[in-house]
């Protein structure tokens, strides 16, 4: 049986094309300058030129959430920049609208300005509200690994433990099963036995396993460091060709959803990679040669 769900009515997984979320970040803190819009008229402008570009979900962050960096902002400040945001995109596009957020008094306050999905990148474990909060309100989760552990097994079995747990505290919560998309969590294990950078593309090379788990996965890889790290190129600036590499080979292994900052050229990428993809088994598609 394929992987399905369903995120605020936008059907996801196996049967379906792979979806495009387009990044809009209103945190000047973050670690890619040229993605931050702050006034009105630059968060309305994001929003129009994404969906224009294909993006079927807007994911909207208000605090760098970078592991390597210390950007940690006031609930207040983050709850504030974070509603107010999601407030001009709701009026603008009609898609579904992500707010990413660990903390659950931002996550109400998106929720409540037109968020229907939370993407949680602490997988419901830096907030204990969190879970509950996205149960009450019945809105879509994006889940993404996370564990701040060290150990010896291999990165994608570390990986599938730490959603394993999540989707535990979720289920608990009452979280519906068919509302929840997972997400490896690339960028965010940097307490591991292997370089960082290594860790992220084993991962990436091993998605597929993430299958196990029975939820669609969603993947973020958009100018993160460890592009950097291997092409040697410091700035985020410089990573697009890197990040649009990455995203073709998350998605000819098994990637649903791809998270982006750049959408026009990932959407490219992703149709030529999901079409590799399914062509890989004939018997399975109904091609035209």
């Amino acid at each position: 049986m394929g992987l399905a769900a369903d995120l605020a009515g936008l059907k996801v997984g196996d049967a379906y094309p792979v979806r495009v979320v387009g990044a809009i970040n209103v945190s000047p803190e973050s670690f890619y300058k040229s993605s931050i819009v702050t006034t009105r008229e630059e968060i309305v402008a994001a929003a129009l030129k994404m969906v224009k570009e294909g993006a079927e979900i807007i994911d909207v962050g208000a605090m760098s959430t970078a592991p390597y960096l210390q950007t940690e902002i006031s609930v207040d400040e983050e709850k504030r920049r974070l509603a107010s945001a999601i407030e001009v995109v709701k009026e603008t596009v009609n898609i579904p609208i992500s707010a990413d957020t660990t903390r659950s008094i931002p996550a109400e306050a998106a929720i409540k300005a037109g968020a229907d999905i939370i993407n949680d990148v602490s997988g419901l474990k830096n907030d204990r509200r969190m879970a509950k909060l996205v149960a009450d309100y019945g809105v879509s989760l994006i889940m993404v690994a996370r564990d701040g552990m060290v150990g010896s097994e291999p990165p994608i079995q570390r990986v599938i433990k730490a959603l394993m747990q999540s989707l535990c505290i979720a289920d608990k919560a009452g979280i519906l099963f068919d509302k929840i998309v997972v997400d490896p969590g690339i960028g965010f294990f940097r307490k591991t036995e292997y370089p960082w950078y290594v860790w992220d593309c084993n991962v990436i090379g091993n998605l597929q396993k993430l299958r196990v788990l029975g939820r669609p996965i969603h993947i973020g890889v958009s100018r993160k460091s460890f592009i950097g790290k291997i092409l040697n190129q410091n700035s985020p600036e410089r990573r697009l060709f890197g990040s649009l590499s990455a995203v073709a080979i998350a998605v000819f292994n098994g990637a649903h959803l791809v998270r982006t900052h750049d959408v026009k050229e990932t959407i490219e990428v992703v149709r030529l990679a999901e079409y590799v993809r399914r062509s890989t088994s004939l018997e399975n598609e109904n091609f035209k040669l």
